[in-house]
């Protein structure tokens, strides 16, 4: 599956197999494609203010919610001159995490907050990710003036061999309900099945299921508080 560059929209799905133990309602494991695991390993880039943002409004366990609520209703007169909100409440991935996720993150291609460097027309030694920021020296003057960012494009060099994923595409990956991610094998396989007591083949149960937005948020919360995040996902009925 390839996913588009310029934007992903909340449509894009990615697939994977489960194998279910339909006596004890438990995934035993998943069956996964290079898209599957690119996602998953990806969720350890995202930003903690992104994070928060996509976990909020979907329930989200502990305060953290309520600091990134508190940033929202900061009046913009508290913070630094240089410095806006939008830096804390949309945080930007790297490069690499916006394409392989961007169904999950939805991010805008036209959004260049994060991307780009301004400073004043003056050319004074200050310089902000928001153009719309006015210059501490010249307080009038809005830094609306594009630099070059030499120290992004060498970074940019440096990890363009993870901008296609993390992982090779001619492997097949099982994924665990804990998400313990490793190779597949015939061998692995069955040892997992002795290693669950599996004693009825016929108890087994295959499932192809999607990964869109909706999912991909549950998986990442179900990350943060269950061992049994496949299970929880796919299986659990909704209250």
């Amino acid at each position: 599956m390839k996913i588009n560059n310029n934007m992903a929209s909340s449509s894009t799905k990615v697939s994977m197999k489960l194998l279910i133990d339909t006596k004890n309602q438990k995934v035993l494991f998943a069956e996964a494609s290079k898209a599957v695991v690119d996602f998953l390993f990806n969720l350890l880039c995202l930003p903690i203010g992104t994070v928060v943002k996509l976990l909020s409004a979907n329930g989200m366990v502990g305060s953290l919610g309520n600091l990134y609520e508190s940033v929202e209703n900061l009046n913009q007169n508290c913070m630094l001159p240089e410095q806006t909100k939008d830096v804390l409440l949309n945080p930007r991935a790297q490069s690499s995490s916006t394409e392989i996720a961007g169904f999950l993150t939805q991010n805008n291609a036209n959004d260049d907050t994060g991307t780009k460097l301004y400073m004043c027309p003056n050319r004074c030694f200050h310089v902000t990710y928001d153009k719309t920021t006015r210059c501490p020296s010249h307080h009038l003057t809005y830094m609306t003036y594009e630099v070059a960012v030499v120290g992004n494009r060498v970074a940019e060099n440096k990890v363009s061999n993870i901008k296609g994923g993390f992982v090779k595409d001619v492997i097949t990956f099982m994924v665990m309900d804990d998400l313990v991610i490793q190779p597949m094998s015939t061998i692995s396989s069955i040892t997992l099945l002795n290693k669950f007591n599996v004693k009825e083949i016929g108890t087994l149960q295959e499932k192809v299921v999607e990964m869109g937005m909706d999912e991909g948020i549950k998986l990442l919360k179900a990350s943060l508080q269950s061992k049994m995040v496949l299970t929880s996902v796919f299986l659990k009925k909704r209250n």
